[in-house]
């Protein structure tokens, strides 16, 4: 692997980020992981400032870092982990909103796959519509783990959107063909991912319920969303 270290985005040296990464949308929730479950962490990063942590979590050693908001910047930093940093796997946390009555505030989303009005695709020039999915053996270890942990989660689709303020009536018939949730994240890093020969992952919290309006702060989605990070910590 050619060394092309640090990159525009992250500052680290090769080597100073872990093979496994575990990456939150939000740098402070970063922190928080850092803070919360990592032994001995080293900030490896604050450009711009997308705060990224590398430290110990059971004798294992593990990176934590942000990657901010929507498809593309979840796309930058996650194609140069993969590609000039030697990550082996990544694992997003983050957070959803629900689109089955069936899945409730608090409750946790294991992102099997992702559907996406996003373009990112059309970079691979697929003759076709390529389907993002998620690695199965972290699938099946998240879910695992959740069971262990007595948490409530749900495992399927997720949409993934590149607007957040949409006027297109037609978003919800997602609802209509099982999509459980909400998120803006999962295509271009399982796109990364495949693409790369590694390991991707999305577990989500949901935040708030697009069908009946219930939602949470953004400080609790800063400070009390540590079910998915239990989960997340525990398969790696």
């Amino acid at each position: 692997m050619e060394n092309k270290t640090p990159t525009p985005h992250i500052g680290a040296q090769y080597g100073e980020i872990a093979e496994t990464v575990i990456m939150a949308g939000d740098p402070l929730r970063a922190k928080l992981m850092a803070e919360r479950y990592l032994e001995n962490p080293v900030q490896f990063n604050s450009v711009r400032n997308m705060l990224g942590y590398t430290g110990t979590y059971q004798g294992k050693r593990v990176s934590v870092m942000g990657h901010g908001m929507g498809i593309p910047s979840i796309g930058i930093y996650t194609y140069e982990l993969y590609n000039f940093y030697g990550v082996k796997t990544i694992i997003r946390v983050g957070s959803c909103g629900a689109r089955q009555m069936h899945v409730h505030v608090g409750d946790l989303v294991i992102a099997m796959g992702s559907c996406t009005d996003s373009n990112y695709a059309a970079q691979y020039d697929l003759p076709g519509q390529y389907a993002p999915i998620a690695d199965f053996d972290l699938v099946r270890k998240a879910a695992e783990a959740a069971e262990r942990f007595g948490y409530t989660y749900h495992v399927g689709n997720v949409f993934s959107a590149d607007v957040f303020y949409s006027e297109d009536p037609r978003k919800n018939n997602w609802t209509k063909m099982g999509v459980l949730a909400d998120e803006m994240e999962a295509p271009s890093l399982y796109m990364n991912a495949a693409r790369s020969g590694n390991r991707a992952l999305v577990i989500c919290t949901v935040s708030d319920h697009i069908l009946t309006g219930e939602a949470t702060t953004a400080e609790e989605r800063q400070n009390t969303f540590t079910k998915m990070m239990d989960v997340a910590f525990s398969i790696i």
